[in-house]
């Protein structure tokens, strides 16, 4: 009877709602990634945290894959994977923890001030969605203010890891885009848990190479945020985010992820004790207004 009444509601509710919804508990679960990225690089080599992470999760991948005896994609299909993969498995992960070994967690958050505009710009491309004029102002204006907010917290200046966040930033977009695309076909944790299949055989040997010259001692916080970039960052949050894309749409999803520079803030100064100032939170009321415009924007899906 319960089961019958949850599906009821969930019938009821609007597919773009229900769309924003299950990516905005994709971006919760990645508005963590930053902070646990940050503590596991403290004791672990980057490339274990960046690519580790990966092999952790496709051995989920593997299992839930198993058990739910899914048929392997269309050959068609694997290249489509493979941009996935390199986007969202290798790409952002990577860049992030190098990055992440220079910079506090909270500087990381340029990385999603400008993955939304990034993302919408792909979708375009690749996806075939149009968004319309009212929607690019909103993601614009939404994608300044956190890079301008980013760029004043730390005073102005350009390092490398800034550099490697960027690189990571489109990296992730491409990986979002495709994956996007895919769900529609294949299932939104379909795609995530295929591309890790696909791409781990690769990753065992830069990550083996890196147990064998760093070892792996380390804290139990370090082990405690390599537990959550592989399970949740790189596996559990990834089955809302896509799904989310499948619903509602590929670049109108992606501006949730707007918010999630400020939920990495908070997040960081919960955990590592970084400092929350009352320009972030005149900033995340400005974001949050972009938000609710590019969710009243119209966007032509193909």
């Amino acid at each position: 009877m319960q089961l019958k009444l949850m599906k009821q509601f969930t019938y009821s509710i609007n597919p773009e709602t229900l769309g924003l919804f299950y990516g905005f508990l994709g971006v919760l679960g990645f508005s963590l990634t930053l902070p646990a990225t940050r503590v596991a690089v403290t004791d672990f080599d980057a490339v274990f945290v960046g690519l580790g992470r990966a092999v952790v999760a496709s051995v989920l991948a593997i299992l839930i894959l198993w058990v739910t005896r899914q048929p392997l994609p269309p050959r068609k299909l694997w290249g489509n994977l493979i941009v996935v993969a390199i986007g969202v498995i290798i790409g952002f992960p990577l860049l992030s923890a190098w990055a992440m070994q220079q910079l506090p967690a909270a500087h990381g958050a340029i990385i999603t001030g400008l993955v939304p505009l990034a993302t919408a710009i792909v979708a375009t491309v690749r996806v075939g969605e149009r968004p319309s004029f009212q929607f690019w102002i909103a993601s614009i204006t939404g994608s300044t203010t956190i890079v301008l907010f980013v760029l004043f917290s730390s005073g102005g200046s350009i390092q490398g890891a800034h550099v490697l966040l960027l690189g990571a930033s489109f990296a992730a977009a491409i990986g979002y885009a495709e994956g996007g695309k895919l769900a529609s076909i294949l299932g939104g944790w379909q795609v995530i848990c295929w591309a890790l299949v696909f791409i781990a055989p690769i990753l065992l040997i830069p990550v083996t190479l890196s147990i064998f010259e760093h070892g792996l001692i380390a804290s139990p916080n370090a082990w405690l945020g390599f537990g959550y970039v592989s399970i949740i960052s790189q596996f559990v949050a990834f089955f809302a985010w896509y799904h989310g894309m499948k619903v509602a749409g590929v670049a109108r999803v992606s501006q949730i992820q707007l918010l999630q520079p400020f939920l990495t803030i908070l997040f960081s100064a919960w955990f590592l004790h970084e400092q929350v100032t009352p320009l972030m939170l005149l900033a995340t009321c400005i974001v949050i207004a972009c938000v609710f415009i590019g969710k009243k924007a119209l966007i032509r899906r193909r």
